[in-house]
């Protein structure tokens, strides 16, 4: 279950925004985008988060995933497909292999949002 660590190297990078910040704000939500193509379990991130960050700065915040779907290009097509993960890679329409991936590898902090009393920068 690598989603275990990536909410430690996540929860480091969060540490590391919420001790430069001057007033410590409260943190309710932090959103993610999550690629379909790094295959992370949403569920399991999830889970993973709410374990992790008890009793810590981001007890009680949320974590909202927003998954992205895989997306390559084909270069003798000249078009953009969707890929079936685990079963077909290749061009729909010419059979060439995946080449070119244009979405579905992301796994980045979207942005970080606060309690009404506290600011967020």
């Amino acid at each position: 279950m690598h989603e275990t660590d990536m909410t430690k190297a996540l929860l480091m990078t969060l540490q590391d925004w919420w001790d430069a910040q001057p007033d410590r704000p409260t943190v309710a939500k932090v959103h993610l985008i999550v690629g379909q193509f790094t295959c992370v379990e949403p569920v399991s991130l999830q889970f993973a988060f709410e374990a992790q960050t008890r009793n810590t700065f981001l007890a009680g915040a949320r974590l909202e995933i927003q998954e992205t779907p895989l997306i390559a290009f084909c270069h003798p097509c000249q078009q953009e497909y969707r890929p079936e993960i685990g079963i077909q890679y290749a061009c729909p329409t010419c059979r060439s292999p995946m080449e070119e991936i244009r979405s579905g590898r992301e796994l980045k902090i979207d942005r970080i949002e606060c309690e009404e009393s506290s600011v967020c920068t």
